[in-house]
């Protein structure tokens, strides 16, 4: 690649290139071009150039000369260097890059309309595989063709595509230069169906559950609000898929799990995109300290699987995960991060009220010692917890569906899971008594109506189902976009959704 642009070089390279569309939509005797259509869809690949590579790459000079292997390629053309009579292409397809050589004696009229073809077009070429004097496996081509005519040049090969924002709003530019980002996206789909698999062979069923729901429930979030008009009823995105798939367990299908998207009308960051992926699942007859388990054995699976070592790098910093995942109460990690801070005080909520204060936290007048506890764990603690760490025993104040400890029921059988600083997981014994759940439900509407955006509604229909019986239930939570950060070691969850949500471009 050797375009280069400010706006007004972009804008007259885009003007030449549509000068050659023109040219070639009026052309009716270009020879290989395609003179019936300017973008023709006759050609048809035989060969892939990873394929190839693969095939051939151990292959000498002699063995292809000898054994004569001719291909079909397709692809982008990312390269080319025009030498007089000869030249040299590189093109890309879904598996690599693969070079052609080109000879006027050999393709006569259409060499001279490749010399005038532009970085970026698309080509189809067939020819007989050879290695070239610098020993690069090439196809010595005898055919050609222009199957699209690329009308705006491709970002300067030496700087890629390096401003963020482009990369975000025009990814499918960021995907033809930047090998790093098909990189990043090959590996999310391997997480995923790892992810997939392993669940799979523990006999769980995936499913598929409402996007669009009456009542958003199964999070502490705000919603995104749209109208059906056949029905005439506002309705959710929803927040989380949980009240649904538990409805299941009430059916009978004792462990499922829906890996699918979820929306909440936040803000935007490095760790918060409104439309996010989630893996939610649930296990009759487990606990909380069931998924811990899983999530210790899945994430080494998954470390295993990906980079075949469970020592990965993330942001410069190394992370072991052989080694026993860290385990300890959200009381125990408060108490880590603020020295000073009164033990037997931690459930006063006058004392807890001033240590926000100090710590310059704004809490709502209506907020127990629960939430307040969280709003400290949240400024002081949760940064530091690096190494992977399971923080259990939450209050039950911000769990409304979450357990409550037998011995303790000011607590909850729930956890989250850390790492990098950032929670990846979510998980809880759940709580299946139904009077338990009306109760805590109608908290949290009494929270909607103090003002708190993100409590709970009230879901009728949730607690009929429960009245049926839920079996005793663990459910998980995990985050597909940190998770796939993590393990591409990328700063942004940005860079790990391929079109994530930004503010409008201004003119």
């Amino acid at each position: 690649m050797t375009e280069t642009s400010d706006n007004g070089d972009e804008n007259k390279l885009i003007a030449e290139r549509r000068a050659k569309l023109a040219d070639l939509r009026t052309s009716t005797a270009t020879p290989g071009e395609g003179a019936s259509s300017a973008f023709p869809n006759d050609f048809r690949r035989d060969s892939l150039a990873g394929q190839l590579h693969d095939a051939f790459g151990d292959r000498s000079a002699e063995w292809l000369e000898a054994n004569p292997a001719r291909v079909q390629v397709g692809g982008r053309m990312l390269f080319k260097r025009v030498m007089g009579k000869a030249s040299f292409a590189k093109i890309a397809d879904r598996t690599g890059q693969i070079q052609l050589f080109l000879q006027q004696a050999s393709l006569g009229p259409v060499y001279e309309a490749f010399k005038n073809w532009d970085v970026g077009d698309i080509i189809g070429a067939s020819g007989v595989l050879f290695r070239t004097k610098t020993n690069e496996l090439s196809v010595r081509v005898d055919g050609l063709r222009l199957l699209v005519k690329s009308l705006r040049p491709l970002p300067d090969k030496w700087h890629g595509l390096a401003d963020t924002e482009t990369r975000y709003r025009q990814r499918y530019v960021d995907l033809i230069v930047n090998e790093t980002s098909r990189n990043v996206f090959l590996t999310r789909t391997r997480v995923v169906r790892f992810l997939r698999n392993y669940l799979d062979a523990l006999d769980f069923v995936e499913v598929e559950t409402p996007m669009m729901q009456l009542i958003p429930g199964g999070a502490v979030a705000q919603p995104f609000i749209t109208h059906h008009n056949a029905l005439n009823v506002d309705m959710y995105l929803r927040i989380a898929p949980e009240l649904y798939l538990k409805r299941l367990v009430v059916g009978g299908m004792e462990r499922v799990y829906e890996i699918n998207r979820n929306f909440r009308n936040e803000g935007l960051s490095t760790r918060h995109n409104p439309e996010f992926t989630m893996l939610e699942l649930y296990l009759a007859y487990g606990d909380y300290r069931d998924l811990m388990d899983w999530v210790e054995k899945a994430l080494r699976g998954l470390a295993d699987a990906i980079h075949g070592s469970k020592q990965i790098t993330y942001q410069g910093r190394e992370y072991d995960l052989s080694l026993p995942f860290r385990r300890l109460t959200v009381e125990q990690a408060i108490i880590a991060n603020n020295p000073g801070i009164d033990p037997m005080s931690l459930r006063d909520v006058t004392y807890l009220r001033k240590v926000c204060e100090s710590l310059g936290v704004p809490v709502n007048q209506h907020a127990g010692a629960g939430k307040l506890q969280m709003e400290i764990f949240d400024k002081t603690a949760e940064h530091t917890l690096l190494d992977p760490t399971f923080v259990h025993a939450y209050p039950a104040e911000v769990s409304p569906l979450s357990r409550a400890n037998d011995a303790d029921p000011f607590l909850t059988d729930r956890f989250e899971f850390f790492l990098s600083g950032r929670e990846l997981a979510n998980g809880f014994s759940e709580l299946n008594d139904p009077e338990d759940q009306a109760a805590r439900f109608r908290a949290q509407v009494a929270l909607k109506d103090s003002g708190d955006k993100e409590a709970m509604f009230y879901d009728a229909d949730y607690i009929r189902a429960l009245e049926y019986g839920m079996p005793p239930t663990a459910g998980l939570g995990v985050g597909i976009d940190r998770l796939v950060m993590f393990f591409t070691d990328s700063p942004s969850i940005r860079d790990v959704i391929l079109f994530p949500h930004m503010r409008p471009e201004t003119e």
